[in-house]
């Protein structure tokens, strides 16, 4: 009778513990399926983007806010919400601008910005300020920041950007991937880009590269949506109503947006 007790007591206790276990991993499991829910799915809906000028935009991802070279003194942002992030991706004044960092940057703002600029920059800055060259990337935030090449190809345009110099950049959130050119030409870099949700794509002479260039490289790494920007040189606006017709004319995927970056029209 007591072997019987003594059996009895074993099997109930390897029936709790595999009770226990069950309910364990059920808890487990939901837990694991709700922070899977949680993160959302990119969407370019939730991308804010503000056209400031030229080179200089505002973007909201979700609950961040990233200011892309910014210049214009703090007039040109006010009303805007203070950045969480700033990219810089060259020395040139349309896109480093001291003044105009040193109003609209936070003690908490991050910044990032290739060598060169790093080198322009006040010692009082450099505990904010993430070094980022060609081919390197890095988390910040909730997002993957990745320095893409930018630089000149035609032998009259070498001395404007040169290779390694200047970064351009790739944000990857939740999957989805924004590209912002910085000045460059119609690189092999930016040609062999892979799953680019949203581009904003530069094309200006003599600094940058044609509308021509700019179309047949986007039509290389297809994006879903693409924002001619930086495009004003030193004739005047470039022809980005051609862009976008050569842009659609080769691919029926693409969508090309035209934002205001010229209030002034000059």
């Amino acid at each position: 009778m007591k072997q019987i007790f003594v059996s009895f007591c074993i099997v109930a206790t390897l029936v709790s513990c595999k009770n226990e276990t069950k309910s364990t991993t059920e808890a487990t499991s939901q837990v694991e399926t709700e922070s899977v829910t949680e993160t959302p799915e990119f969407s370019v809906a939730d991308v804010t983007i503000t056209p400031i000028s030229h080179a200089t935009m505002v973007l909201e991802l979700y609950d961040k806010v990233i200011y892309v070279d910014p210049v214009g003194g703090a007039a040109a942002f006010e009303g805007q919400p203070e950045p969480d992030l700033i990219l810089i991706t060259d020395i040139h004044g349309d896109h480093y601008d001291l003044e105009t960092l040193k109003n609209v940057n936070t003690a908490d703002t991050k910044i990032i910005v290739p060598q060169a600029v790093a080198e322009k920059m006040p010692e009082f800055m450099q505990a904010q300020v993430a070094l980022m060259s060609n081919g390197s990337n890095q988390d910040v935030f909730d997002f993957n920041v990745a320095a893409i090449p930018m630089y000149n190809l035609r032998e009259e345009a070498l001395k404007f950007h040169e290779k390694g110099r200047g970064n351009g950049y790739v944000i990857t959130i939740n999957g989805g991937k924004i590209y912002i050119s910085g000045d460059t030409e119609d690189i092999p870099e930016m040609r062999n880009l892979k799953g680019i949700d949203m581009a904003f794509v530069c094309m200006n002479l003599p600094y940058t590269m044609t509308v021509e260039s700019a179309a047949d490289a986007v039509l290389d790494f297809q994006p879903k949506y693409v924002y001619p920007y930086h495009y004003r040189g030193t004739e005047g606006l470039s022809d980005v109503a051609k862009f976008k017709s050569l842009v659609e004319a080769g691919s029926d995927s693409i969508q090309v947006t035209q934002l205001d970056w010229y209030p002034d029209k000059g």
